[in-house]
């Protein structure tokens, strides 16, 4: 008889596990799962022979995504192959062509997840040999393998790859890093700790070619090479690039001869040679060193491929390329790369594609239905609403028509595809920098001091990343850099990774910063108009993924806002609610909950964080009893500048009771934009029901919560 083992979590989540799933050892006795709410792992714990523990990096809403036993799996092709692995250890015990067979039952397991979830999984597609080959090599949890995370890198690796056939790497450690460019460092600092404590494990960084566009990269492996501490890193080049000059550009080519050369590079024989006549060179004299190191770089730089000598400048050993789907050529190197005892930091450049052709020929690709959009990735990518992005570009390229000297600097993970219209419409004053979002900032403050009226396109997570330059050379400065913050507030799938929590906290901060948020598409096009008039200090606004507001608003030009000025929207009299960029609309709707009830609110629309429009907060403390602030964002945004405000004014002293709602103060874990907003207790019946509580009906605010 099948037995189920539930687990439960804080937030009310109950993931099923049957004992008749293939994908969950058959002799399970027992299962737990604990959630961390203030962490970024959560542990699935097994009392059975065959497992122990497994850690993942995610959400809950993974597995609860995948489809329950007997709904879809039954549907799946045979996996004959899989379905024996139920450690890393099997998989030293299997030949080449069973390997390969592993191969192909992956790619059949994640074609299926591909098509219950309608979720990309071409990141995961790309790198199962490379997958296989660095299990059928190390040894983890003891050899330490890190992932690159993200949506156009590594993601499905380390959330849908490893998630689902994870019985390959039972008693595995999965360690992931939350951006592109931070696992090499993160894994030059555990090989550090590991030297300093003695130990003899293995770490292995797997990275995206995307992570070879930002610059903390270049620091980690320029100090891991001055360090010479042994370290694996291997570069997973799926010849795609975030900026279209350099997909252009000239592929580095896998064939006999570099496989060969590659094969010769990553030898023990090569390797002790090559050390020998270092050493012989030492002792002869500092000239005759300098010259063969010289002729080494050369020789390897006409044998490697474009660019490979910068890794050697810095400090790693290159081998390659190597062609990532060929199992046999994958072993072999990376076996000759683990069998030597004192290596240095070795880089081994695999060539993957995001296609790739099953043994029958049959090709498991991903279809155009299931092709993911880089930042509206909640909505339909068939007859999806129009965004808040597409509002922005519209609204931008119908300023820019009017003003020449409006430009667009863009930085993160892929350009927004609601900019090609812009992009179509003036090529040349669009700079993409990719994930440069440093660069990007100091980039845009170098238009502003030369004329121009650059607009600084970062998503809010992303931005994080450039504060320095945020501060020293655009605020400090008073240079009037426009930064446009989207992906603003909760981002649904994408989870914390992705999420805009902060920006109203670490942008408001700024002495010279002018902040400001629409509350819908019409007050979008206005902020575009407003920052561009501004031309004697930096301005930012946000706005949130997914649908605007009014579908059959009209697309117009904006209309410049007074600085610092909100607005009323609803007037009443029992209780005020002061809303801060689209969770106006929450408010709205929770007026309309109180109307029912017979309570009068007041809605207003802050528009401002900084300046605050303090006459507006005086005007609604002075005709209520009861203020509430709401802000999609952490503590220390909105709702602080009120609260000192209210301090400072004396307000707090007298009659009005203030309540801000805002963000949890936690990373809120992926699930559907209502189901975050619910979390997170921005939903239009928790503003509702904090309205009930104040004034005392504390039966209606539970009951509305029901």
């Amino acid at each position: 008889m099948m037995t189920t083992a539930s687990a439960h979590c804080s937030l009310g989540v109950n993931a099923r596990f049957h004992e008749n799933s293939r994908h969950f050892p058959s002799k399970l006795e027992f299962s737990s799962v604990n959630f961390h709410s203030d962490g970024e792992f959560f542990k699935i714990s097994f009392n059975s022979s065959s497992a122990s523990s497994i850690f993942f990096k995610g959400c809950v809403g993974r597995i609860c995504a995948l489809p329950e036993v007997g709904d879809g799996f039954s549907e799946k092709l045979p996996t004959p192959i899989l379905d024996t692995i139920e450690s890393p250890m099997h998989l030293k015990n299997l030949s080449h062509k069973e390997m390969k067979q592993l191969a192909d039952d992956i790619r059949s397991e994640l074609s299926f997840i591909m098509k219950e979830t309608q979720k990309s999984v071409k990141a995961s597609m790309s790198v199962v040999e490379l997958t296989i080959a660095i299990h059928r090599v190390f040894s983890a949890p003891m050899d330490k393998i890190l992932w690159d995370v993200g949506e156009q890198g590594m993601d499905a690796t380390a959330f849908q790859l490893d998630l689902v056939y994870y019985s390959i790497f039972f008693h595995l450690e999965l360690l992931t890093s939350t951006h592109l460019n931070h696992v090499h460092n993160m894994g030059k600092r555990m090989a550090i700790a590991r030297d300093i404590k003695g130990k003899r494990d293995r770490v292995v960084a797997v990275i995206s070619n995307e992570t070879t566009m930002a610059g903390q990269l270049y620091e980690a492996m320029s100090n891991a090479g001055y360090l010479d501490s042994d370290m694996v890193v291997i570069l997973n080049d799926n010849r795609r690039s975030l900026h279209p000059k350099l997909e252009e550009a000239p592929k580095t080519p896998i064939n006999a001869l570099s496989s060969a050369l590659s094969k010769l590079q990553s030898s023990k024989l090569f390797r002790k040679w090559r050390e020998v006549a270092k050493g012989l060179t030492k002792r002869i004299g500092k000239g005759m060193y300098e010259w063969a190191a010289k002729v080494d770089e050369y020789a390897r730089g006409m044998i490697g491929p474009p660019g490979s000598t910068l890794f050697e400048e810095l400090g790693l050993y290159y081998i390659g390329p190597v062609d990532g789907h060929n199992i046999e050529d994958l072993i072999c190197v990376l076996n000759q790369v683990a069998s030597l005892d004192s290596t240095g930091p070795v880089l081994v450049h695999v060539i993957t594609k995001e296609d790739k052709e099953v043994q029958d020929g049959k090709q498991i690709g991903i279809s155009n239905k299931y092709k993911e959009e880089p930042y509206e990735s909640d909505s339909q990518p068939n007859n999806r609403s129009e965004t808040y992005g597409d509002r922005f570009a519209q609204a931008l390229t119908t300023e820019a028509q009017i003003d020449k000297d409006i430009m667009v600097v863009h930085a993160g993970m892929g350009i927004d595809p609601s900019l090609k219209l812009f992009q179509e419409k003036f090529p040349d004053r669009l700079f993409d920098v990719g994930m440069a979002e440093q660069h990007a900032v100091t980039f845009s403050a170098g238009l502003s001091c030369g004329g121009l009226k650059p607009f600084c396109i970062i998503p809010s997570t992303f931005l994080q990343r450039a504060y320095d330059q945020v501060v020293h050379d655009v605020d400090r400065q008073k240079i009037p850099v426009r930064f446009v913050i989207p992906s603003a507030g909760l981002v649904g799938s994408d989870g914390p990774t992705k999420c805009g929590a902060f920006d109203i906290t670490f942008m408001s901060c700024l002495p010279n910063m002018i902040v400001m948020a629409p509350s819908d598409e019409v007050e979008l096009a206005n902020m575009v108009a407003t920052a561009s008039c501004i031309d004697d200090r930096p301005i930012c606004f946000r706005y949130p993924r997914g649908a605007i507001v009014k579908s059959n608003s009209s697309i117009c030009h904006g209309v410049p806002i007074e600085i610092g000025k909100g607005r009323v929207l609803v007037e009443g009299k029992d209780i005020a609610l002061l809303g801060y960029g689209d969770m106006v609309q929450n408010c709205l709707r929770a007026h309309s909950l109180l109307s029912e009830l017979g309570i009068e609110v007041t809605v207003a629309d802050a528009r401002f964080c900084k300046p605050l429009d303090i006459k507006l907060v005086r005007q609604l403390c002075e005709n209520h009893s009861f203020l509430i602030t709401v802000e999609e964002g952490s503590i220390g945004g909105f709702g602080s500048h009120v609260a000192q405000f209210l301090t400072l004014d004396g307000k707090l002293d007298g009659s009005i009771k203030w309540r801000p709602i805002v963000l949890p103060d936690n990373y809120v874990e992926q699930a559907s934009p209502m189901e975050q907003l619910s979390l997170a207790g921005l939903t239009g019946h928790h503003i509702a029901a904090t309205a009930l509580s104040l004034l005392g009906r504390t039966r209606e605010a539970l009951l509305l919560m029901c």
